[in-house]
């Protein structure tokens, strides 16, 4: 999760589609460069332990885009496959 943030924030798509699960990655990710992210704040994570195959993590980015701010909070789905950790979706609310 920390390392898709970073990603988002340095705007590295590879990094995102590499992380992202083949079968819900998007063909094309639309970066707004103007866009700045300004925090990151884990809210909660559920499964994930060594051994599941499932986990979430919701969290609260915080961003800036010239004068507006604002906060993207989100619970995102991860499921383990492969020997490691893929992005699924964000539920956004």
């Amino acid at each position: 999760m920390r390392s898709r943030y970073s990603a988002f924030v340095v705007g590295d798509e590879r990094h995102l589609k590499g992380s992202w699960h083949p079968a819900t990655r998007p063909d094309k990710l639309d970066l707004d460069p103007h866009l700045r992210w300004t925090g990151l704040e884990v809210v909660g994570t559920t499964g994930g332990q060594s051994g599941e195959k499932r986990g979430t993590v919701e969290f609260r980015a915080g961003w800036r885009d010239g004068r507006d701010t604002g906060t993207l909070h989100e619970v995102s789905r991860f499921v383990f496959q492969s020997d490691r950790w893929w992005y699924l979706e964000g539920e956004v609310g």
